[in-house]
């Protein structure tokens, strides 16, 4: 499997780092500044995860905090594999194309969960790019035959890409691709929704149904991608098709077309960062909405039932989902004809130390010999077992990738790819390493110097122990015995670090929430001074690395003590409410309003010259002064003054940006209810009310 398509380099250093669990956020970090490259995509995925009402991200540590480990991790192989895989051994397969789809999937699918307002966006764009992973795979394990394979698809395009891969390699690309974002420690759903997606637009979709939706929603993102891939003259015939599966989401076509005309815009923006060759950019916003106006969806009551390949509810079904495919094998040498084997009875097993108690364990059995290999199997279903098998080692490998078993025999000789081959290719997956490979071989395996070069190389491979054939049936038990022992702990052991991490993320959600406590005016519900500070420190380094303008707005609210000593304190609290909502509405999505005294507000500018800041002071000041603000003796009047501030070259730090806010609302107090700056020769002023 060295051909396997692997992340190389830092990445590689990296992902081994968060297999830790001792790993703390500070170490991932440090690691992270190794590759500055990756370091700058990940702080750009990171932000487009973190939202627009959030402060931005601006160091590694927090970005980490914002995906979380599995979701780095998944990035670092992504982007590992698209640096190394832009070309490859396989002529048919269009890698060029490839990674601008997947490119395009990424950047789409954060962007349609958010815009359904679902919170698990920190693991889409990592999704996103994986999603057809298992394409680069097969076509870099067996370039000639995934070369004839997309041929023939290409002549034949009424047969499923996956079907024809299942009958060529025994696997199809997207349980592939399960298994290397199983291997990333990505969430399961996130797991079974890039293995189902593909075919979701014939299913029906129920709605509230979480898995559905997920699966939908990378659905639309592929979609998508295709639109942005295909030729400028295929743009419109595959528009009708994107919106009636975007219909289902609940998106009408104006807010579908404003959601894909941002992730084109997004998409072309993203090529020149990772070097990958984005073609013309289509315009959703000029397709007229009578030409992809979806038609009416049967309702989930309308269709009749349909089966859905979710995860099969025991080995059982598992089983039965294998004995239907039909896969097609290299051919092997003939062997000369088996002799008789005596029937064998394998004892009911022991109960195991956890997981499986008064149950039988999944078992594949995996070798050429049909009668050895069929009477095995009965034997073990006697005794209560799930059992599948494989008639060689391929298909064997194709079927444990599949079905996940927790205990394999395999015949050291099995055709195709031999046991130890088999052993060691499984032990590069993270489903292939929990697995309890039993080893079956001849009685001359130890006769020798050599066999025990090849019983050493067995283990070394990561066999756990090996059973001599003839096969004895008590012997047998007790290595299937050892084997469950060895499977519960290791079952045991899952479930504790499964609950550790669940346990981690609540208190890490927990410690989220008491953090936006601290940091928010529970009043206003504006940021605080603490926050405000924060920001101002953030906007600051930003400005200063891009030599972009940072405005600063001191604001002051007139006569407020005379409101509160008056009208009492109650009335105080709605003025208060009243003026940061009417602020709010008249700032730009860009600025930051702060609280950061009794009556006293701050408004932080990115990238916004005084003239700009000074014109939306007056707008501001403008909307205070009509606002009506009711009291039980009489009508009062909105009335704020606002001191407005630039960096310029004069200005040495964020305190002094903010000093220089505090003097010019010091000037506007003078006259109440003004606009003023004591960086202009004279205040920018408005009549008093």
């Amino acid at each position: 499997m060295e051909d396997f398509p692997v992340p190389k380099g830092p990445a590689m250093a990296l992902i081994r780092l968060t297999q830790r669990e001792s790993t703390s956020l500070g170490v991932l970090a440090h690691a992270l500044k190794a590759d500055p490259i990756f370091s700058v995509r990940l702080l750009k995925v990171a932000n487009g995860a973190n939202g627009t009402e959030n402060p931005p991200v601006v160091s590694l540590r927090d970005a980490v905090s914002v995906l979380g480990v599995p979701a780095v991790r998944a990035l670092a192989m992504g982007f590992s594999l698209l640096s190394n895989h832009r070309s490859g051994k396989c002529g048919s397969f269009d890698y060029p194309r490839f990674w601008s789809h997947a490119l395009a999937r990424a950047v789409g699918l954060p962007l349609l969960t958010g815009a359904i307002q679902r919170s698990e966006s920190e693991e889409a764009f990592s999704v996103g790019l994986l999603a057809r992973a298992g394409e680069l795979a097969l076509a870099e394990l067996f370039p000639e035959q995934y070369a004839e394979l997309l041929e023939r698809r290409r002549q034949e395009p009424s047969h499923r890409l996956v079907d024809l891969e299942q009958q060529a390699f025994g696997i199809s690309h997207d349980a592939l691709t399960a298994s290397m974002l199983l291997d990333c420690g990505l969430p399961e759903d996130c797991i079974e929704s890039a293995k189902l997606f593909e075919g979701c637009e014939e299913q029906s979709l129920e709605k509230g149904s979480d898995p559905f939706v997920t699966r939908h929603l990378l659905a639309l993102a592929d979609r998508i991608a295709d639109v942005c891939v295909a030729p400028q003259a295929e743009w419109r015939r595959l528009m009708p098709r994107l919106f009636q599966l975007g219909s289902r989401l609940g998106f009408d076509s104006p807010a579908l077309i404003a959601t894909c005309d941002r992730i084109a815009h997004e998409w072309r923006e993203w090529g020149p960062t990772v070097e990958v060759d984005i073609g013309p950019m289509p315009h959703f916003e000029d397709v007229p909405v009578e030409e992809v106006e979806p038609v009416r969806m049967p309702r989930v009551e309308d269709v009749p039932p349909k089966v859905v390949a979710t995860s099969p509810a025991s080995p059982a079904e598992h089983v039965a989902a294998a004995e239907v495919v039909t896969v097609r094998v290299p051919p092997v040498e003939a062997v000369p004809a088996e002799p008789p084997v005596p029937p064998i009875r394998v004892e009911q097993p022991a109960a195991a130390p956890s997981a499986n108690r008064g149950q039988g364990m999944r078992i594949l059995v995996v070798g050429d010999q049909e009668r050895m290999r069929k009477q095995l199997c009965e034997a073990l279903t006697v005794a209560g077992h799930s059992v599948s098998e494989a008639a060689n080692g391929r298909q064997g490998l194709a079927m444990a990738l599949e079905l996940r078993p927790q205990i394999m025999l395999v015949d050291l000789q099995s055709g195709g790819m031999d046991g130890i081959e088999l052993t060691d290719s499984l032990r590069q997956f993270k489903v292939g390493r929990s697995i309890y490979i039993l080893l079956l071989t001849g009685t001359n395996l130890l006769s020798g110097t050599d066999d025990d070069e090849k019983l050493v190389q067995a283990f070394e491979a990561g066999v756990d122990d090996f059973l001599i054939m003839p096969i004895k049936p008590r012997v047998l038990a007790a290595r299937l015995r050892a084997g469950q022992r060895v499977v519960g702990l290791h079952e045991d052991l899952a479930r504790e670090q499964e609950e550790t991490r669940r346990i981690s993320a609540e208190l890490s959600a927990t410690n989220q929430k008491l953090q936006a406590v601290g940091m928010t005016d529970m009043l206003t519900g504006c940021p605080n001074h603490r926050a405000a500070m924060d920001r101002i420190q953030q906007e600051w380094a930003m400005a200063t690395r891009s030599e972009r303008p940072l405005a600063c707005m001191a604001i002051e609210i007139d006569d407020f003590k005379m409101v509160n000593d008056i009208h009492g304190h109650e009335a105080g609290d709605t003025v208060l409410r009243l003026v940061a909502s009417t602020l709010k509405e008249e700032m730009r999505a860009q600025d930051v309003l702060a609280r950061t005294g009794g009556d006293e507000f701050m408004v932080i500018c990115p990238d916004t010259t005084l003239e700009a800041a000074l014109a939306c002071a007056e707008r501001m000041r403008a909307a205070i002064e009509t606002l009506p603000i009711v009291s039980a003796a009489e009508k009062l009047r909105g009335s704020v003054s606002i001191g407005v501030a630039v960096r310029d070259v004069a200005t040495a730090d964020p305190e002094a940006l903010i000093r220089l806010a505090d003097q010019s609302v010091y000037l506007a107090k003078r006259r109440r209810n003004t606009v003023a700056t004591v960086q202009s020769r004279s205040p920018v002023s408005a009549m008093s009310a």
